[in-house]
């Protein structure tokens, strides 16, 4: 795929990635296609972020939002919603399916360290939902949240754990034997170890309040939060410095 000028030169962005997702956008809210799984997995993403932070009224900042499922959610929820993605296919199709639905949701073909740049914020809560395991320094990603989020803020971040299960189940499993997702939508090296996280949020200001992992079941499709953290799993984190 060649590298597409927009989003080719951004800090935070990895060009191969964003063209592999932008030349899918246009299936991106077909539940039985290549997004399937997160369709599956965003009840349970949504569901934790409800239950941790007050949303009616909030601003909320969603990163790398793509075709704008949790985005969506969000704004239904009573959060005034700004959600950003490097991928141009994947801002139109959001902008297109929330017209379709009257949310209004100020989609923006930005990368985070951009708005950042300009000024934006704070925001009460920052999202950021399988995408840190895509990026190259997800360290950065997090001081950029850091700079985004008001004092007492809440951040949440979902990702992939650098484990031996997770290499059976989010690579081989998924990608070659049931072919829930496309050969190469993840390297093991960049998965993220909980502590790991952990560590470079505290380096960035932000203080981890819970860990939770995701069960997803590819024969029933059900999505369930559990103790258990060595596959999926996400992260409610907190900017230093003030209340909740």
């Amino acid at each position: 795929m060649s590298r597409t000028p927009e989003y080719a030169h951004s800090a935070g962005a990895d060009a191969a990635e964003l063209a592999r997702f932008d030349a899918l956008a246009h299936r991106f809210w077909d539940p039985r296609g290549e997004f399937r799984p997160l369709h599956r997995l965003n009840p349970v993403r949504f569901a934790f972020v409800r239950e941790r932070a007050a949303l009616a009224g909030a601003q909320v900042l969603d990163v790398g939002c793509g075709g704008g499922l949790l985005a969506e959610a969000l704004a239904e929820a009573g959060a005034r919603v700004t959600a950003i993605d490097l991928a141009p296919s994947m801002i139109e199709v959001a902008r297109l399916h929330a017209l379709e639905r009257r949310l209004a949701i100020d989609y923006r073909l930005e990368g985070v360290d951009a708005l950042a740049a300009a000024g934006a914020g704070p925001f009460d809560v920052i999202t950021c939902m399988e995408m840190l395991e895509h990026v190259p320094d997800p360290r950065a990603f997090l001081a950029t949240f850091a700079r985004l989020v008001r004092p007492g803020g809440a951040v949440f971040v979902s990702t992939i754990n650098r484990s031996a299960k997770a290499f059976a189940l989010a690579i081989v499993a998924a990608e070659y034997v049931l072919r829930l997702l496309p050969r190469g939508t993840h390297e093991y090296e960049r998965f993220i170890r909980p502590s790991e996280l952990v560590r470079m949020a505290r380096g960035a200001g932000l203080s981890a309040v819970e860990l939770a992992g995701i069960d997803y079941d590819p024969f029933s499709e059900a999505s369930t939060l559990t103790a258990d953290t060595a596959v999926n799993y996400l992260a409610h984190l907190r900017r230093d410095g003030g209340e909740p």
